[in-house]
Order: structure tokens, then sequence, then C-alpha cells
């Protein structure tokens, strides 16, 4: 059964006086968007307004986004100094992004760092990887590792080098290796929670404040596939 997150069943990674972080769900969407319906932005503020009785606006800055279809880790900022902050750490690529993916078959090599050129068609929201510089395409760099193989999925580590719209997605579809569930880059077969198996695992951070390195790992959803990579 698909759960939707609320104020009251959040899933809170870390939080303190300058940031909150959440293990975000299938689903849920961090910014509003045409569909209207209420992004996890929101749902936090409900959060920290209820636990701390605060009177009026609560102030929370976005610092990134997940696609809607993905889960895992979304970090917040509570305060505009440390968005600011954030936003400065994040363009400079002073963070590491680590992602678990499920996907279709093994690729070709265990490990292998893909390098593509990537276009995004906003008409229908997708990105095409090009093997060689194309007009208006983007650099896009990832490194993967498999750990886990299933009878008919492998499991791979990702590390993001560059940040472009769906790049683990379209990537991995170019190797041949599209994600279970994602329908738009060539899967099978949808994910009865209309998710798909891509998960932001692990997060290192400079701390906008303390200026300490912070490492939050989130757990994957409670789902049979991801249970057999990580028993819960």
């Amino acid at each position: 059964m698909k759960i939707v997150s609320t104020p009251d069943n959040l899933q809170v990674l870390h939080e303190d006086n300058h940031i909150i972080v959440i293990n975000k769900r299938v689903g849920d969407i961090v910014q509003g968007d045409q569909t209207g319906d209420m992004p996890l932005s929101e749902i936090v503020k409900l959060y920290l307004k209820k636990k701390y009785n605060k009177p009026g606006e609560v102030y929370l800055g976005v610092v990134h986004r997940l696609d809607r279809p993905t889960s895992g880790i979304v970090l917040f900022a509570k305060t505009s100094k440390a968005l600011t902050r954030l936003n400065e750490s994040f363009k400079n690529r002073e963070t590491q992004k680590t992602y678990w993916a499920v996907v279709k078959d093994a690729p070709p090599k265990i490990e292998d760092t893909l390098e593509h050129f990537l276009v995004r068609n906003s008409k229908n929201n997708t990105s095409k990887a090009h093997k060689k510089e194309v007009p208006n395409s983007k650099k896009a760099k990832l490194t993967y590792k498999m750990f886990h193989q299933l009878k008919t999925y492998s499991t791979l580590e990702i590390d993001l080098h560059t940040g472009r719209h769906h790049q683990i997605r379209c990537q991995l579809a170019a190797i041949g290796c599209p994600i279970k569930g994602d329908l738009k880059y060539g899967a099978d077969r949808s994910n009865p929670d209309g998710g798909i198996h891509l998960h932001a695992r692990q997060l290192t951070f400079i701390h906008p404040v303390t200026k300490e390195t912070l490492t939050i790992v989130a757990p994957t959803p409670d789902e049979v596939i991801w249970n057999n990579i990580e028993p819960k």
C-alpha cells in the first residue's frame, strides 16, 4: 500500500536549528507544481509549526530536489542564512550524492564511469543521452558500481559528478539498463506505487553554520525488492 507523507509520519533523518533532512517517499513532490498536490516543503513547514508551536509563517528553504517517482534524502534549510550557504555549497560541488538504483539485467561492466551529452526535451519532460556533444547538450558524468544481483535485476551504487535533468535515469537507460518501473526510460512495466527503484541513499555536505562535515544515510523504502537488498 502506498504511504503518503504527512506532518505526522515524516521520516526525519536529521534536524537542528539550521537544517532538516527528510527521507522522501515515492510520490512526494519536493516543490509545488501544476498538479496542485501539497509539496513536501509545505508538509515539513506544517511539521515544524506543530512541533514547535510556532505562530505565523514558518521559514523553509528548498536546497535541491528529487524527481517525484524517486525516494531518499532531501535537505531543507530552516534559515535564510543556511539556505544561502547551502546553495553556494551545492553550486560549488562541495557535496557528495550517492544513489542506489535497481536496473534491468546487468550493466556491461561491474563498475564504470559514464559520460554522455544530455539534451532536455521540456515538452515531454525527458532527456536524451548522446555519446558526442550535440547542439544544446550538457555534459553528464557519473560513476556506478554493481553491488547486488537478483534474478533479472542488478543493484548499482551511483556517485554523481554532475547534476543534470533525469541524469541517472537517462544515462543508465543509454547502456541498456533502465531503472525498474521507469516507463519513461524503457522499463517493461510500472511499479505498483507508480514510483521507480531509484533512491537517494547518502548525502555528504558541509553544515552551513557549524562547518562540520555531515554524512546522512536514508534507509530504502519498505518494499520487497529493496528489502532483499537491505533487510529491514
